[in-house]
């Protein structure tokens, strides 16, 4: 007689039968049944099986469930069985969930983060600290309860086998991407953080101090990135002010040393207000003519010698120009040092900003571009190089591109700090598909870059906002391109079906995820949507839903790995074989292809983005080794290749790389780079590294950057190039480690002990195979 059973966890319970009639009650109710009698019936029927046919006076949880499995079976209930069997199941998996979650948070709290990959899946995240760890406490429990609960089980199949990848899951119901700010907008008139308004700036302190404000705001309605795409342009304002403001106290001045007249500042004074209500001018870092001869003008009321206004004015002049050069200068150190060291998200994040500028060619958006140049060249306190702002300076031909060009200055500026600091990036609005939305004299048509590299612009539901500002990437999905590949065994049409049957996969699962999105309220995004940053927000009402408004942005799919791909299917990559290029791009142009057809489906902005690959890289070929083992130039490496990139293991000119890599820029209409490795210092060889920057805008990249190694004592604060001694103090790398600067999907960071294995293993590669072009 069967009086205890025996649990999962050896423990051993008081039997129930009526726990067995209630499972079997249960799956008969999934198919309409509702005879709980018959369901008792049933589960004696399980006793007595076990009893007479096993002999088991204990038995365990898993035998009663094959018992009353097979009864269900023999007694003709075969629908029931069904139901029982996978319910079973799903209570298995939800087991598995719970286990594997409370092993997660086992880990999290004892390990340190050098020994778990999970604490360091995002390098700019401390996981050592309370904060970093809390965070991954809830990212991890909201991914688990996502894939049990949320996504559809197909989608979480999929994701945790590693045929794709849903970015950002933890998020997966609570908000979007990414946003660029339009901060000429959202600075008019002043703005709420919803703890108190701020007032319009007035000064280029105040813009920088707002701008920063705006990011860390943004950062915590979103767990992407926040882009400012017109740096140059709203911070020109503030210099402007900052002019008149400098301008003005030193005329006061000159005037009150020149004149014996007690009350020139209250006259002078006088005379600022009346030009501005009745002319409408204002003083300007290139001198505005008529408003000097209203000055003049109005002055001579109150002071009879013209040359003595003359020469205020002339001194006031040169002073406010290097007055307010000092104070931009001052204003882009105090971003670049803010956004360094202030925190979103509760303390465990700085903000992942970015910054785009290099086109304004009024004086005040040079001043700007020069100071926030000069201030990055720089570096923080101790000569540290900046890991945020991500900063892209713009190249444009009739700009800044050629000598005689207006800030051909600033290009060269540019690549000089480039070549010291990593930053600034380079995109390059002459590329035939930036160009195509380009507009001169509107800046909202000047291609921007996150800092990872998502690119929005075209607008399938509203051709007519094809714009930059105020919108951003919803959700992106990446696909597993080398499984594919592998599943085929080398038959091309083999894998366009699977590659299609995955795409439609992919699509389905961003149109549900687009579904919780469109869901949520103004009052989810009190400062995207309440404060009108997201385009067209400011027309609805805080409890309104942000459905139409989310179609502005964009749905995207996104691949991993087509140099293993490649190898898989060809037996070489497209760094090796012409004819692997080919099929490369036929690939990638296909999922591009299918992207278009989707945008026209369903009237949404569908893109496809070369995946900014920091965890999965590593993630997706551990799981394909275990199934189809090591093989060469696929899995026997810790990482796969980020997106359409030749491996950074490949011998491969720095000409050669850009040549290959350009054509997929255009397809990949989501966002793409490509990075050229050099060794040695490139600020010795400046004109090299200028020559590598002109490669790639001649060969039509759209967004580019070159990486070099950057390492930096924090004993004797030595920044440059460090083996294993540091050159300036001679001292070894011991206890206190040589922090190596180094770039992972756009952004840097700030020691390698902060990357996951995977990263760690490709950034080992890069620098084994880096290679100054000559």
């Amino acid at each position: 007689m069967i009086t205890k059973i025996k649990k999962r966890d050896g423990r051993e319970v008081p039997f129930n039968i009526e726990k067995i009639a209630n499972a079997i009650f249960k799956a008969a109710g999934a198919i309409g049944g509702k005879d709980y009698v018959t369901s008792l019936k049933l589960a004696e029927k399980v006793v007595e099986y076990i009893e007479t046919k096993l002999d088991k006076e204990i038995p365990t949880v898993e035998e009663i469930q094959d018992a009353v499995e097979k009864i269900l079976i023999e007694s003709g209930h075969a629908r029931t069985a069904k139901e029982f069997i996978l319910y079973r199941a799903e209570r298995t998996r939800i087991r598995e969930m719970n286990t594997r979650l409370m092993k997660v948070y086992e880990d999290l709290t004892f390990k340190e983060a050098k020994d778990n990959d999970t604490k360091r899946e995002n390098a700019n995240i401390d996981g050592d600290t309370a904060m970093g760890t809390m965070l991954k406490y809830g990212s991890e429990g909201a991914k688990q309860f996502y894939e049990m609960f949320i996504l559809n089980p197909e989608h979480s199949r999929a994701h945790k086998e590693g045929d794709i990848h849903i970015h950002d899951l933890d998020f997966l119901t609570l908000t979007t991407t990414c946003c660029q700010i339009d901060i000429i907008k959202l600075f008019k008139g002043g703005f709420s953080t919803g703890h108190g308004y701020l007032r319009e700036p007035n000064d280029i302190h105040s813009y920088s101090a707002l701008a920063c404000i705006a990011i860390q705001s943004n950062q915590n309605d979103q767990h992407g990135g926040q882009s400012i795409p017109n740096f140059d342009y709203g911070m020109a304002l503030g210099v402007a002010k900052t002019y008149s403001k400098h301008y003005r106290l030193n005329l006061v001045k000159a005037l009150e040393l020149l004149t014996d007249n007690s009350g020139i500042s209250i006259q002078a004074n006088a005379v600022f207000q009346k030009i501005a209500n009745e002319h409408n001018v204002t003083p300007t870092l290139v001198p505005n003519q008529r408003y000097i001869e209203l000055e003049q003008k109005y002055l001579m009321e109150y002071v009879e010698d013209i040359e003595i206004i003359k020469k205020a004015q002339s001194f006031a002049i040169s002073k406010a120009e290097a007055e307010t050069d000092r104070s931009t200068y001052q204003a882009m150190e105090a971003f670049v040092h803010n956004l360094n060291t202030m925190h979103s998200r509760a303390g465990a994040q700085i903000p992942f900003s970015s910054i785009n500028y290099g086109l304004d060619t009024s004086p005040e958006g040079r001043m700007v571009i020069k100071n926030i140049l000069l201030a990055t060249e720089a570096g923080l306190g101790n000569d540290e190089t900046p890991i945020f702002p991500i900063q892209i300076f713009r190249v444009k031909e009739g700009i800044n591109y050629n000598p005689g060009d207006p800030n051909y200055d600033l290009f060269k500026l540019a690549c000089r700090v480039s070549a010291k600091r990593l930053f600034p990036n380079f995109s390059f609005i002459d590329a035939p598909f930036n160009l195509k939305y380009y507009k001169p004299g509107h800046p909202e048509t000047e291609i921007a870059y996150m800092g990872c590299r998502t690119r929005v612009i075209g607008n399938v539901y509203d051709p007519s906002r094809e714009i930059i500002y105020g919108r951003g990437n919803l959700s992106f999905t990446t696909i597993n391109l080398p499984r594919i590949a592998l599943r085929s065994n080398k038959n091309i049409n083999i894998f366009f079906e699977e590659l299609d049957r995955k795409i439609d996969l992919v699509i389905a699962q961003l149109l549900e995820r687009f579904e919780i999105q469109s869901r949520k309220k103004v009052k989810n995004f009190p400062f995207l949507m309440g404060q009108g940053i997201w385009l067209d927000s400011e027309k609805l009402g805080w409890e309104d839903e942000v459905r139409e408004v989310l179609k502005h942005g964009t749905l995207t799919l996104g691949f991993i790995g087509l140099a293993e791909c490649l190898k898989a299917l060809t037996g070489k990559h497209h760094g090796e074989s012409e004819e692997s290029q080919n099929l490369g791009l036929e690939i990638v142009g296909y999922m591009r292809k299918r992207m278009d057809e989707a945008s026209k489906k369903y009237n949404m902005n569908f893109t496809l983005i070369a995946t900014p690959a920091e965890g999965i890289a590593g993630r997706f070929v551990k799981l394909d080794r275990k199934i189809f083992g090591i093989i060469e130039g696929v899995t026997d490496r810790e990482y796969y290749t980020n997106s359409f990139h030749v491996p950074v293991y490949h011998e491969i000119s720095a000409f050669d790389k850009i040549r290959i890599e350009a054509p997929y820029h255009e397809l990949t209409n989501a966002g793409h780079i490509t990075y050229v490795e050099v060794d040695g210092d490139p600020t010795q060889n400046l004109q090299a590294f200028e020559k590598i920057v002109r490669a790639m805008k001649e060969a039509g990249i759209g967004y580019g950057s070159i990486n070099h190694p950057i390492d930096r004592d924090p004993v004797c604060g030595f920044t440059g190039i460090i083996g294993d001694i540091c050159p300036k103090c001679g001292r070894k790398e011991g206890d206190i480690k040589f922090q190596r600067i180094r770039r992972i999907t756009g952004y840097l960071v700030g020691t390698i002990d902060r990357f996951n294995d995977a990263k760690k293993a490709e950034v080992r590669d890069r620098v084994k195979h880096m290679a100054f072009s000559k």
